[in-house]
């Protein structure tokens, strides 16, 4: 299987070019990504468990899905298509906001990305990609901020950078 390439961005998210994704991760170079948080109608968070095979952060638990956009990709097409890919379903989502971070790995690897923030709903039971995903939860958005408080090795560097974001999104929203 081909790797795929991110887009690498500058600070305003104007594309300047492209870069295979584990040399953008070994550089730490700034690059487009998304995250996705899919909600049902209770107000819970559908969460999922990285697959143990992954690159960094197995067994992890984060957002619903996350990933890069490919080249003529939106921010909601490229959503879209990970959740299929990952959860396999998809939803409506609606982009809620942007933010650059920068987060190192022990694995000598760092995520340095603009990403992009998506919110969906969906009341069904997701059909997990196993190779992808191991395992998955619904949880309420305090119970997660208290859970990352508590077990915060338990979540990825990422989602507990993210998640601070989204929360006070929806506290603010009153979403």
């Amino acid at each position: 299987m081909k790797e795929e390439n991110v887009i690498l961005v500058d600070q305003d998210n104007n594309q300047i070019g492209t870069m295979p994704k584990m040399e953008a991760h070994k550089k730490a170079v700034l690059h487009r990504a998304f995250s996705v948080f899919v909600m049902n109608n209770k107000g819970e968070i559908m969460l999922q468990q990285r697959a143990a095979h992954k690159y960094h952060s197995p067994l992890l638990w984060t957002n619903t899905c996350c990933s890069h956009q490919r080249v003529g990709e939106t921010n909601i097409q490229a959503g879209k298509r990970r959740l299929q890919e990952e959860m396999g379903f998809v939803t409506e989502l609606n982009d809620l906001f942007s933010f650059i971070y920068k987060a190192s790995f022990d694995n000598g690897l760092t995520e340095h990305e603009l990403d992009h923030v998506m919110m969906g709903s969906y009341d069904e039971e997701p059909n997990i990609n196993v190779e992808e995903v191991v395992d998955w939860k619904w949880m309420k958005p305090q119970d997660i901020k208290n859970d990352i408080l508590e077990h915060p090795d338990n979540y990825t560097a990422w989602f507990k950078i993210i998640f601070e974001k989204f929360y006070d999104h929806l506290i603010e929203n009153n979403s």
